[in-house]
């Protein structure tokens, strides 16, 4: 059977009339009447009873009726598919990002592209950064939000820096009612002094030196007591009062109890966040999502 087929037998199952659907199909009666006698030889069952008065659907005919104007609708549809899929409003989009992305730039990126492209399927997964580049260089994702650094390699690459912004101190609630902090800005002095929690360096390279150069470019040492990857495990430990944290200002966002944010006295390291992509990706959800995360 073929479409042409199946366009016949609906034709005739709709005006119950062999004339009348030769005229709606612009063909004449006989080659439809032997359309219609070949696709129920291929089918093994009659799809009309047929009289000198009346034509009617068999019981099959009837049941399979449904089936077929399914199928007609969705082989008419694949044109307007295919549109919407090289305009990018189709499709999948493989999103990465780092963990702090996610009380930064990222809400904002998601919730317009959703609104623009709503059929497009958007797939996000959290990353380190050197995950992301491996699974960018894979084909397993088509963007990542990351946090790049001298030693980044990005050969292959598109980059596009979306934001800066600088490290303030996650501090425990309890060390600022008790005295041991200051209840505004801390003091590089207070910094150096107190336990660290840090991402550790082979997750996030960049970020890591940030953090510890700051503690070096004050003149002092990191007294790093506990590493962790995610951010809410690291706020999570400064909750615990295990030490302090240096993240980005957007993690005020991240409100939990037990913790307060400390802005850094002085010139606060500043941490940026950008947007990978591989160069020979043509995909038109990608180039639609590069066009709304212009900074």
């Amino acid at each position: 059977m073929d479409m042409r087929q199946l366009r016949h037998f609906a034709a005739v199952a709709e005006t119950l009339h062999f004339g009348r659907a030769a005229d709606r199909l612009g063909m004449t009666q006989p080659p439809l009447s032997q359309s219609i006698q070949t696709l129920e030889r291929s089918l093994g069952a009659p799809l009309f009873e047929r009289t000198r008065r009346s034509v009617a659907l068999t019981p099959f005919g009837a049941e399979w009726l449904p089936h077929v104007r399914q199928a007609i609708a969705g082989v008419e549809g694949l044109g307007g598919i295919a549109e919407a899929i090289l305009k990018g409003e189709a499709g999948r989009l493989d999103l990465s990002f780092v963990s702090t992305a996610d009380y930064s730039i990222l809400p904002a990126l998601v919730h317009r592209y959703r609104q623009l492209y709503p059929e497009v399927v958007l797939s996000l997964t959290e990353a380190t950064t050197d995950m992301q580049l491996t699974a960018l260089a894979e084909g397993r994702v088509q963007a990542g939000i990351i946090i790049p650094g001298t030693e980044t390699d990005l050969a292959g690459f598109a980059y596009r820096q979306l934001v800066r912004e600088p490290l303030v101190a996650a501090v425990p609630e309890q060390w600022v009612t008790e005295g041991r902090l200051p209840e505004t800005a801390l003091s590089p002095e207070a910094v150096i002094a107190s336990p660290l929690i840090v991402f550790p360096r082979r997750a996030a390279p960049s970020f890591h030196d940030l953090v510890t150069g700051y503690f070096t470019a004050c003149g002092g040492t990191a007294h790093v007591v506990q590493q962790a990857i995610q951010m809410q495990t690291i706020i999570s430990l400064v909750s615990a009062g295990m030490g302090i944290a240096l993240v980005p200002a957007s993690l005020r966002n991240l409100a939990r109890v037990g913790v307060r944010y400390l802005d850094l006295e002085g010139d606060a390291p500043q941490l940026e966040t950008g947007l990978v992509w591989r160069k020979d990706d043509t995909a038109p959800t990608l180039h639609n999502f590069l066009s709304i995360a212009d900074p």
